[in-house]
Protein backbone atom coordinates (compact mmCIF):
# COMPACT_ATOMS: atom_id res chain seq x y z
CA UNK A 1 0.00 0.00 0.00
CA UNK A 2 1.21 3.08 -1.51
CA UNK A 3 0.43 7.02 0.88
CA UNK A 4 1.47 10.20 -0.63
CA UNK A 5 1.34 11.51 3.03
CA UNK A 6 4.40 11.36 5.14
CA UNK A 7 2.51 8.89 7.97
CA UNK A 8 -1.49 8.32 8.77
CA UNK A 9 -2.99 11.56 8.67
CA UNK A 10 -5.44 11.74 11.33
CA UNK A 11 -7.33 14.81 11.85
CA UNK A 12 -10.92 15.05 9.49
CA UNK A 13 -14.14 15.59 10.22
CA UNK A 14 -17.08 13.84 12.73
CA UNK A 15 -18.39 11.25 10.28
CA UNK A 16 -21.54 8.78 10.94
CA UNK A 17 -20.15 5.28 10.09
CA UNK A 18 -22.95 3.32 9.31
CA UNK A 19 -24.50 0.92 6.67
CA UNK A 20 -22.35 -1.14 4.38
CA UNK A 21 -19.48 -0.02 6.12
CA UNK A 22 -20.65 -0.71 9.95
CA UNK A 23 -21.84 -4.65 8.75
CA UNK A 24 -18.34 -4.42 7.17
CA UNK A 25 -16.29 -3.92 10.01
CA UNK A 26 -18.09 -6.08 12.11
CA UNK A 27 -17.14 -8.90 10.01
CA UNK A 28 -13.53 -7.22 9.72
CA UNK A 29 -13.22 -7.54 13.19
CA UNK A 30 -12.55 -4.14 13.95
CA UNK A 31 -15.98 -2.82 15.22
CA UNK A 32 -14.65 -3.00 18.99
CA UNK A 33 -11.48 -0.62 17.94
CA UNK A 34 -14.33 1.17 16.66
CA UNK A 35 -16.79 1.74 19.20
CA UNK A 36 -14.03 2.24 21.88
CA UNK A 37 -13.04 5.76 19.38
CA UNK A 38 -16.59 6.72 19.61
CA UNK A 39 -17.87 10.36 19.88
CA UNK A 40 -20.82 11.09 22.20
CA UNK A 41 -23.98 11.84 19.84
CA UNK A 42 -24.43 15.20 21.09
CA UNK A 43 -27.97 17.63 21.09
CA UNK A 44 -27.90 19.47 17.63
CA UNK A 45 -28.50 23.09 18.47
CA UNK A 46 -29.06 25.80 15.21
CA UNK A 47 -28.45 29.27 16.01
CA UNK A 48 -28.82 32.50 13.93
CA UNK A 49 -25.98 34.61 13.10
CA UNK A 50 -26.01 36.09 16.60
CA UNK A 51 -25.91 32.91 18.59
CA UNK A 52 -29.24 32.90 19.86
CA UNK A 53 -31.10 29.37 19.64
CA UNK A 54 -33.89 28.55 16.79
CA UNK A 55 -33.77 25.22 16.66
CA UNK A 56 -32.73 21.58 18.57
CA UNK A 57 -32.20 18.36 17.27
CA UNK A 58 -32.30 15.85 20.87
CA UNK A 59 -29.57 12.88 20.50
CA UNK A 60 -32.71 10.40 20.19
CA UNK A 61 -34.12 12.03 17.46
CA UNK A 62 -31.11 12.17 15.96
CA UNK A 63 -30.78 8.27 16.40
CA UNK A 64 -34.57 7.83 15.34
CA UNK A 65 -33.68 9.43 12.09
CA UNK A 66 -30.78 7.68 11.17
CA UNK A 67 -32.34 4.27 12.51
CA UNK A 68 -29.78 0.85 12.52
CA UNK A 69 -26.58 1.11 14.17
CA UNK A 70 -23.82 3.28 13.97
CA UNK A 71 -21.01 4.64 15.78
CA UNK A 72 -19.83 8.44 15.55
CA UNK A 73 -15.72 9.03 15.65
CA UNK A 74 -13.67 11.24 14.12
CA UNK A 75 -12.13 9.92 10.35
CA UNK A 76 -8.80 10.25 11.80
CA UNK A 77 -10.28 7.16 14.36
CA UNK A 78 -11.37 4.94 11.44
CA UNK A 79 -7.99 5.66 9.70
CA UNK A 80 -6.01 4.68 12.78
CA UNK A 81 -8.15 1.43 13.58
CA UNK A 82 -8.04 0.25 10.16
CA UNK A 83 -4.05 0.49 10.38
CA UNK A 84 -4.15 -1.44 13.40
CA UNK A 85 -6.03 -3.93 12.37
CA UNK A 86 -3.72 -4.60 9.08
CA UNK A 87 -0.80 -5.70 11.48
CA UNK A 88 1.87 -6.97 9.41
CA UNK A 89 -0.33 -8.82 6.83
CA UNK A 90 0.62 -5.59 4.33
CA UNK A 91 3.67 -3.26 3.72
CA UNK A 92 2.70 0.60 4.68
CA UNK A 93 5.39 2.81 2.34
CA UNK A 94 4.39 6.33 3.09
CA UNK A 95 5.62 9.24 1.26
CA UNK A 96 5.10 7.30 -2.07
CA UNK A 97 2.71 7.78 -5.26
CA UNK A 98 2.37 5.99 -8.53
CA UNK A 99 4.33 7.47 -11.26
CA UNK A 100 3.77 5.20 -14.11
CA UNK A 101 1.03 2.43 -14.80
CA UNK A 102 1.52 -0.21 -17.47
CA UNK A 103 -0.74 -3.16 -17.96
CA UNK A 104 -1.47 -6.46 -20.08
CA UNK A 105 -3.55 -9.36 -19.61
CA UNK A 106 -1.18 -10.75 -16.70
CA UNK A 107 -0.32 -7.96 -14.72
CA UNK A 108 0.31 -4.48 -13.77
CA UNK A 109 3.70 -3.14 -14.26
CA UNK A 110 3.79 0.06 -11.30
CA UNK A 111 6.54 2.71 -11.08
CA UNK A 112 7.10 4.73 -7.71
CA UNK A 113 7.85 8.24 -6.83
CA UNK A 114 10.71 7.03 -4.77
CA UNK A 115 12.41 5.62 -8.05
CA UNK A 116 11.49 1.89 -7.67
CA UNK A 117 8.63 -0.18 -9.53
CA UNK A 118 7.08 -4.03 -9.54
CA UNK A 119 4.74 -6.23 -11.18
CA UNK A 120 1.63 -6.80 -9.68
CA UNK A 121 -1.83 -8.96 -10.16
CA UNK A 122 -4.53 -6.09 -9.17
CA UNK A 123 -3.88 -2.53 -8.48
CA UNK A 124 -6.66 -0.87 -6.28
CA UNK A 125 -6.77 2.61 -6.86
CA UNK A 126 -8.03 4.42 -3.49
CA UNK A 127 -6.23 7.48 -3.70
CA UNK A 128 -9.50 9.86 -3.07
CA UNK A 129 -10.87 12.26 -5.09
CA UNK A 130 -8.46 13.38 -6.93
CA UNK A 131 -7.20 10.15 -8.11
CA UNK A 132 -3.52 9.40 -9.90
CA UNK A 133 -4.53 6.13 -10.57
CA UNK A 134 -7.57 7.56 -11.93
CA UNK A 135 -6.39 9.59 -14.35
CA UNK A 136 -3.50 7.48 -15.26
CA UNK A 137 -6.08 5.00 -16.54
CA UNK A 138 -9.37 6.63 -17.48
CA UNK A 139 -8.58 9.91 -18.00
CA UNK A 140 -8.26 13.24 -16.75
CA UNK A 141 -10.76 14.11 -13.27
CA UNK A 142 -12.58 17.06 -15.45
CA UNK A 143 -14.09 14.24 -17.48
CA UNK A 144 -15.73 12.66 -14.39
CA UNK A 145 -16.54 15.49 -11.81
CA UNK A 146 -19.61 16.88 -11.05
CA UNK A 147 -19.55 19.95 -8.91
CA UNK A 148 -22.26 20.57 -6.61
CA UNK A 149 -21.55 24.49 -6.38
CA UNK A 150 -20.47 24.61 -3.00
CA UNK A 151 -17.11 24.30 -0.71
CA UNK A 152 -15.91 23.11 2.50
CA UNK A 153 -13.43 23.78 5.24
CA UNK A 154 -12.81 21.89 7.68
CA UNK A 155 -10.32 21.01 10.66
CA UNK A 156 -9.58 20.11 14.66
CA UNK A 157 -9.06 23.15 16.59
CA UNK A 158 -7.61 22.68 20.08
CA UNK A 159 -10.68 23.66 22.41
CA UNK A 160 -13.78 24.98 21.29
CA UNK A 161 -14.28 28.92 21.27
CA UNK A 162 -15.27 30.13 24.56
CA UNK A 163 -18.05 32.29 23.72
CA UNK A 164 -19.86 29.41 22.25
CA UNK A 165 -20.36 27.83 26.01
CA UNK A 166 -20.51 24.55 24.17
CA UNK A 167 -20.69 21.46 26.75
CA UNK A 168 -19.23 18.12 25.65
CA UNK A 169 -22.85 17.07 24.78
CA UNK A 170 -23.93 19.60 22.29
CA UNK A 171 -23.05 20.74 18.70
CA UNK A 172 -24.19 23.91 17.08
CA UNK A 173 -24.76 24.79 13.40
CA UNK A 174 -25.31 28.11 12.51
CA UNK A 175 -27.75 28.36 9.78
CA UNK A 176 -27.64 31.05 7.31
CA UNK A 177 -28.61 31.54 3.26
CA UNK A 178 -25.44 30.09 1.29
CA UNK A 179 -23.39 29.34 3.82
CA UNK A 180 -23.53 27.33 7.44
CA UNK A 181 -21.12 26.76 10.19
CA UNK A 182 -20.67 23.84 12.03
CA UNK A 183 -19.06 23.23 15.72
CA UNK A 184 -18.75 19.97 17.53
CA UNK A 185 -16.44 19.00 21.08
CA UNK A 186 -14.64 16.38 20.83
CA UNK A 187 -14.27 13.59 23.63
CA UNK A 188 -10.99 14.42 24.27
CA UNK A 189 -11.93 18.39 24.62
CA UNK A 190 -11.50 19.32 20.93
CA UNK A 191 -13.44 21.09 18.76
CA UNK A 192 -13.98 20.24 14.84
CA UNK A 193 -14.92 23.23 13.03
CA UNK A 194 -16.96 23.26 9.82
CA UNK A 195 -17.84 25.41 7.20
CA UNK A 196 -19.49 24.85 3.92
CA UNK A 197 -21.00 27.45 1.58
CA UNK A 198 -22.08 27.91 -1.64
CA UNK A 199 -19.41 29.54 -4.21
CA UNK A 200 -20.01 30.66 -8.24
CA UNK A 201 -16.10 30.09 -8.33
CA UNK A 202 -14.61 28.13 -6.49
CA UNK A 203 -11.39 27.69 -8.67
CA UNK A 204 -10.70 31.15 -7.28
CA UNK A 205 -11.60 30.19 -4.14
CA UNK A 206 -9.07 27.20 -4.24
CA UNK A 207 -6.03 29.53 -5.57
CA UNK A 208 -6.88 31.83 -2.53
CA UNK A 209 -6.69 29.65 0.16
CA UNK A 210 -8.51 28.55 3.26
CA UNK A 211 -7.61 31.53 5.43
CA UNK A 212 -8.41 34.28 2.94
CA UNK A 213 -11.24 32.64 1.90
CA UNK A 214 -12.98 31.91 5.10
CA UNK A 215 -12.52 35.56 5.91
CA UNK A 216 -14.19 36.36 3.05
CA UNK A 217 -16.85 34.37 3.17
CA UNK A 218 -17.80 34.72 6.75
CA UNK A 219 -15.82 37.69 8.03
CA UNK A 220 -19.08 39.47 8.19
CA UNK A 221 -20.63 37.45 10.79
CA UNK A 222 -20.51 37.57 14.98
CA UNK A 223 -20.69 35.61 17.92
CA UNK A 224 -18.32 32.67 17.76
CA UNK A 225 -17.30 32.85 13.73
CA UNK A 226 -14.76 35.78 14.55
CA UNK A 227 -12.81 33.52 17.31
CA UNK A 228 -12.85 30.60 15.17
CA UNK A 229 -11.54 32.42 12.30
CA UNK A 230 -8.29 33.29 14.45
CA UNK A 231 -8.31 29.89 15.64
CA UNK A 232 -8.11 28.42 12.06
CA UNK A 233 -5.75 30.29 10.78
CA UNK A 234 -3.61 28.94 13.48
CA UNK A 235 -3.59 25.48 12.31
CA UNK A 236 -1.45 23.73 10.06
CA UNK A 237 -3.74 20.77 8.82
CA UNK A 238 -6.78 22.23 6.94
CA UNK A 239 -9.05 20.30 4.76
CA UNK A 240 -10.22 22.84 2.09
CA UNK A 241 -11.63 21.59 -1.10
CA UNK A 242 -14.66 21.69 -3.50
CA UNK A 243 -18.09 19.50 -2.86
CA UNK A 244 -18.83 17.76 -5.70
CA UNK A 245 -19.31 14.12 -7.05
CA UNK A 246 -17.59 11.31 -9.44
CA UNK A 247 -19.50 9.91 -11.75
CA UNK A 248 -17.78 7.20 -13.67
CA UNK A 249 -19.64 4.66 -16.23
CA UNK A 250 -17.19 1.82 -15.25
CA UNK A 251 -15.06 1.32 -12.25
CA UNK A 252 -12.43 -1.26 -13.55
CA UNK A 253 -10.16 -1.69 -16.69
CA UNK A 254 -8.10 -4.56 -17.24
CA UNK A 255 -6.41 -5.25 -13.99
CA UNK A 256 -6.88 -1.74 -12.42
CA UNK A 257 -9.70 -1.28 -10.16
CA UNK A 258 -11.19 2.20 -8.64
CA UNK A 259 -12.76 2.43 -4.92
CA UNK A 260 -14.28 5.11 -2.50
CA UNK A 261 -13.78 8.46 -3.54
CA UNK A 262 -11.85 7.78 -6.69
CA UNK A 263 -14.50 5.79 -8.15
CA UNK A 264 -18.04 7.54 -6.95
CA UNK A 265 -17.53 9.87 -4.96
CA UNK A 266 -21.21 10.34 -3.49
CA UNK A 267 -19.99 13.93 -1.97
CA UNK A 268 -20.20 15.43 1.75
CA UNK A 269 -23.72 15.83 1.38
CA UNK A 270 -24.45 12.22 1.43
CA UNK A 271 -22.73 11.76 4.50
CA UNK A 272 -21.54 7.94 3.65
CA UNK A 273 -18.14 8.47 2.50
CA UNK A 274 -16.39 7.06 4.93
CA UNK A 275 -18.91 3.91 5.28
CA UNK A 276 -19.49 3.09 1.28
CA UNK A 277 -15.73 3.42 0.82
CA UNK A 278 -14.93 0.55 3.85
CA UNK A 279 -18.16 -1.44 2.88
CA UNK A 280 -16.45 -1.41 -0.83
CA UNK A 281 -13.76 -2.70 -0.19
CA UNK A 282 -14.56 -5.31 2.08
CA UNK A 283 -16.78 -6.66 -0.39
CA UNK A 284 -13.79 -6.59 -3.52
CA UNK A 285 -11.80 -8.37 -1.09
CA UNK A 286 -14.89 -10.84 -0.82
CA UNK A 287 -15.72 -11.07 -4.30
CA UNK A 288 -11.92 -11.77 -5.39
CA UNK A 289 -11.84 -14.66 -2.86
CA UNK A 290 -15.33 -15.93 -4.71
CA UNK A 291 -13.59 -15.77 -8.19
CA UNK A 292 -9.86 -16.47 -7.30
CA UNK A 293 -7.88 -16.38 -10.69
CA UNK A 294 -10.33 -14.78 -12.45
CA UNK A 295 -9.87 -10.95 -12.03
CA UNK A 296 -12.02 -9.64 -14.73
CA UNK A 297 -15.23 -12.00 -13.62
CA UNK A 298 -15.04 -10.79 -9.96
CA UNK A 299 -14.44 -6.71 -11.09
CA UNK A 300 -17.59 -7.28 -13.25
CA UNK A 301 -19.41 -9.08 -10.08
CA UNK A 302 -18.25 -6.77 -7.32
CA UNK A 303 -19.62 -3.45 -9.95
CA UNK A 304 -23.01 -4.71 -10.44
CA UNK A 305 -23.22 -5.80 -6.88
CA UNK A 306 -22.48 -2.32 -5.34
CA UNK A 307 -22.89 0.08 -8.15
CA UNK A 308 -26.72 0.39 -7.26
CA UNK A 309 -25.96 1.57 -3.53
CA UNK A 310 -23.60 3.75 -4.83
CA UNK A 311 -26.07 5.99 -7.57
CA UNK A 312 -29.21 5.76 -4.99
CA UNK A 313 -26.61 7.66 -2.36
CA UNK A 314 -25.26 9.97 -5.22
CA UNK A 315 -29.35 10.79 -6.00
CA UNK A 316 -29.99 11.30 -2.53
CA UNK A 317 -26.92 13.51 -1.87
CA UNK A 318 -28.63 15.97 -4.55
CA UNK A 319 -31.61 15.58 -2.74
CA UNK A 320 -30.10 16.34 0.85
CA UNK A 321 -28.09 19.88 -0.17
CA UNK A 322 -30.68 22.02 0.86
CA UNK A 323 -30.29 20.38 4.45
CA UNK A 324 -26.23 21.34 4.82
CA UNK A 325 -26.44 24.89 3.27
CA UNK A 326 -29.89 26.39 2.78
CA UNK A 327 -29.77 27.87 -0.92
CA UNK A 328 -33.01 31.02 -0.01
CA UNK A 329 -34.38 31.89 2.45
CA UNK A 330 -37.39 29.70 2.35
CA UNK A 331 -35.32 26.55 2.99
CA UNK A 332 -33.64 27.77 5.66
CA UNK A 333 -37.36 28.32 7.66
CA UNK A 334 -38.43 24.82 6.14
CA UNK A 335 -35.02 23.70 7.86
CA UNK A 336 -35.75 25.22 10.85
CA UNK A 337 -39.12 24.15 10.92
CA UNK A 338 -37.75 20.08 10.63
CA UNK A 339 -35.23 20.52 13.12
CA UNK A 340 -37.89 21.70 15.79
CA UNK A 341 -40.74 19.15 14.80
CA UNK A 342 -38.20 16.14 14.80
CA UNK A 343 -39.69 14.30 17.47
CA UNK A 344 -43.07 14.03 15.35
CA UNK A 345 -43.96 10.79 13.25
CA UNK A 346 -43.83 12.37 9.88
CA UNK A 347 -40.59 14.03 9.92
CA UNK A 348 -39.10 10.89 11.36
CA UNK A 349 -40.33 8.81 8.24
CA UNK A 350 -39.15 11.10 6.27
CA UNK A 351 -35.61 10.89 7.95
CA UNK A 352 -35.83 7.36 7.56
CA UNK A 353 -36.36 7.05 4.34
CA UNK A 354 -33.49 9.51 3.29
CA UNK A 355 -31.07 7.11 5.54
CA UNK A 356 -32.65 3.74 4.99
CA UNK A 357 -31.73 2.88 1.66
CA UNK A 358 -27.46 2.30 2.68
CA UNK A 359 -29.41 0.06 5.67
CA UNK A 360 -31.27 -2.09 3.72
CA UNK A 361 -28.57 -2.64 1.35
CA UNK A 362 -26.43 -3.67 3.94
CA UNK A 363 -29.01 -5.62 5.51
CA UNK A 364 -28.92 -7.37 1.51
CA UNK A 365 -25.48 -7.67 1.18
Amino acid sequence: MVEKAPGPRGGGYVVNFSGVGYEAAGRLGILPDLERAEQPTPELVYVDESGRRVAALPPEAHAALVGGASVTLLRGDLEAALHRALSDRARLRFGTTVTRLDQDDDGVDVGFSDGTDGRFDLVVGADGLHSQVRAAVFGPEERFRADLGHAVISCLLPEPPRAARLDAAQSVGVGLVGRGVGITPTADGRCAAFFAFRTDDVERDLREGPVPTLRRVYGDLGWVVPDLLTAVAKEDSIYFDRICQIRMERWHQGRVVLLGDSAWCVSLFAGSGSSLAVGGAELLGDVLDRHHGDPSGALAAWEAEFRPLVLSRQREALRATAMFVAPNATALWLRTMAFRLSGSRPVRWAGRRFFGNNRRAAASS
